[in-house]
């Protein structure tokens, strides 16, 4: 899904019905419903994609230590942008 098009459909009260899961996610992430997207991340934990949106979305709550925790288990580093450009990195990522 292409990035403008994900970011205009914050506007509705529900994500895009084509919406894959993860994408639902950080939508819901976006939306200010923390709680809903870190569902969906623990709804397969020990799968990769859902660990790293399980990092990032710790890292947004400033749990740096968990957040840490979850990045080593997505294999991936703790990234060092801004939450925005990170979010916006995932949704490019999750859409493909």
């Amino acid at each position: 899904m292409d990035l403008l098009i994900f970011k205009e459909s914050l506007s509705q009260a529900q994500p895009p019905a084509d919406c894959p899961v993860l994408l639902q996610a950080l939508w819901y992430d976006a939306k200010g419903d923390w709680d809903k997207a870190h569902d969906i991340a623990q709804s397969r934990e020990g799968t990769r994609d859902y660990d790293r949106l399980h990092a990032y979305l710790h890292r947004k709550e400033g749990d740096q230590w968990n957040a840490g925790y979850w990045y080593r288990r997505a294999r991936a580093e703790m990234p060092t942008v801004s939450l925005e450009k990170e979010w916006e990195e995932l949704v490019a990522y999750f859409s493909h």
